[in-house]
């Protein structure tokens, strides 16, 4: 999904509970991140699910929005071997997570208890820990994030919208920003050339 359908569908959504609700969820993960002495988001889904698209899309915004700690880390389940070096983080990095590290669990569907052992693991450990999930995920995935942004569904469509706009959010700067500030940095990204996605 660009930019232009991204702010088409903000513009639809403008005033409701939802959209408030991604926009409060998306500055928690942009303060998190900018944090004084924040070091790394590390970027999980579940078994099943790898949120890949969220991963370009935060790394873009990393790059646009000038807040390099937005780019994530991402980990996973089972990395294949000549996996290349950044797909090649396993869940282990989250037993590891300290203070200064921030953990955005994406989970359509139920998290699955070795995930939620390392997720509890990180958060003893001091970490930020966010949640993106769907409507399985009411019990430990909830009880251990911080901050958790409830899609309602688990469908493939209306989650992927979440993730988009939860990553153009939390490019976006705080509000307090003037209007020549804001003019700037949009000028900014309409001048920059396209990204190269690692992803």
């Amino acid at each position: 999904m660009d930019a232009v359908r991204v702010s088409a569908l903000r513009a639809q959504l403008t005033g409701t509970d939802w959209l408030e609700a991604v926009g409060g969820f998306a500055g928690s993960l942009r303060h998190a991140v900018s944090r004084r002495g924040a070091c790394e988001l590390l970027l999980v889904g579940t078994e099943e699910y790898e949120p890949w698209h969220l991963a370009a899309h935060l790394d873009d915004e990393a790059a646009w929005s000038d807040v390099p700690r937005l780019a994530p880390t991402l980990l996973r389940h089972r990395v294949p071997a000549r996996a290349p070096a950044h797909l090649a983080h396993d869940l282990r990095r989250l037993s590891e997570a300290g203070r200064r590290a921030t953990v955005l669990v994406v989970a359509p569907t139920a998290a699955g208890a070795p995930l939620l052992e390392r997720v509890h693991d990180a958060r003893r450990g001091g970490a930020t820990v966010l949640a993106v999930d769907g409507p399985a995920e009411q019990g430990e995935l909830a009880g251990l994030a911080h901050e958790r942004l409830a899609v309602g569904t688990a469908e493939e469509e209306p989650f992927d919208l979440a993730q988009h706009l939860v990553s153009a959010a939390a490019g976006q700067a705080p509000a307090r920003r003037g209007p020549l500030d804001r003019l700037a940095a949009l000028a900014g990204r309409l001048t920059a050339g396209p990204g190269l996605s690692r992803w």
